[in-house]
């Protein structure tokens, strides 16, 4: 007869050894930054990042910060708004241009803040700026007024085209790619989004406080994307990392994923998914 407990929605594993929730628990505790890396339709990371959030409250008495790649600079003060109690449901997802799986998987955090009165921050840069610089390079920021910089991180930007993740960005678009401009084009794209969030969640994070910040994995996978940015401006933070994989096994974590975070979240690869 199988049991229950055979069937494990999920397994946690650090330095490619299992470990227990409690064990991470207390090490992201003491950390200033956390980044949790999601596959954006996987139900059981957004389960785990509504318990983790609760756990880490109750753990920081309330000194928590919830960075979301999900939420833009320019909506902010409607994410204020919301979870302070100004707008309603209906009003803030009509103006915020949430996510199509928000309902799902985000909403549940937001309302948490509201009940618990802690901030959440968007930290993502506009897509409508990303898009410029996927068409037309990090050159086409220059045209834009002052106050829109200000959804901005410090310009000019910088982009290591060495960093992992944007060399395997090269590598997905095939070998005749790495002197593409349109190619170099989507990787400036996408270090603007990772020097955005690296940005304002760093502004975010008032002295103390935990800064728990959600976003896909490849932003933060080999502590690589946002943080290659952060640690350009806070290098003395502490830092850890979770990064969601799935895997056809859960007993024994997978030889490629052990590098990817501090912390791997491995789910079933026939794991239900929220779209």
């Amino acid at each position: 007869m199988v049991k229950a407990q055979d069937r494990p929605a999920y397994r946690l594993f650090a330095a490619g050894k299992p470990v227990g929730y409690e064990a991470m628990l207390k090490k992201l505790a003491a950390a200033d930054v956390v980044f949790f890396g999601e596959q954006h339709n996987d139900p059981i990371a957004h389960w785990l990042q509504l318990q983790l959030t609760k756990d880490l409250l109750r753990l920081k008495q309330g000194q928590l910060v919830l960075g979301l790649e999900m939420f833009e600079r320019d909506v902010q003060p409607l994410v204020d708004q919301y979870t302070t109690g100004e707008l309603d449901d209906q009003a803030f997802e009509a103006a915020s241009r949430p996510w199509p799986n928000y309902g799902t998987d985000y909403k549940p955090l937001l309302q948490l803040a509201r009940k618990q009165k802690f901030r959440v921050v968007g930290t993502n840069v506009p897509r409508r700026y990303a898009s410029l610089v996927a068409k037309g390079s990090l050159a086409a920021l220059d045209t834009l007024s002052a106050a829109t910089k200000t959804w901005l991180p410090p310009l000019p930007l910088t982009v290591d085209y060495e960093l992992p993740g944007y060399k395997n960005m090269v590598a997905m678009f095939g070998a005749d790619a790495a002197h593409a401009a349109g190619v170099q084009n989507i990787i400036q794209a996408q270090a603007l989004k990772d020097a955005t969030m690296a940005y304002f969640l760093n502004q975010a994070r008032p002295a103390g406080h935990l800064l728990l910040h959600l976003n896909g994995s490849y932003h933060s996978d080999n502590h690589d994307g946002i943080l290659a940015y952060l640690r350009q401006q806070n290098p003395l933070l502490q830092v850890f990392t979770i990064s969601t994989v799935s895997q056809e096994q859960l007993a024994k974590l997978e030889k490629d994923n052990q590098p990817k975070a501090d912390f791997i979240l491995v789910v079933p690869a026939d794991m239900t998914k929220t779209y």
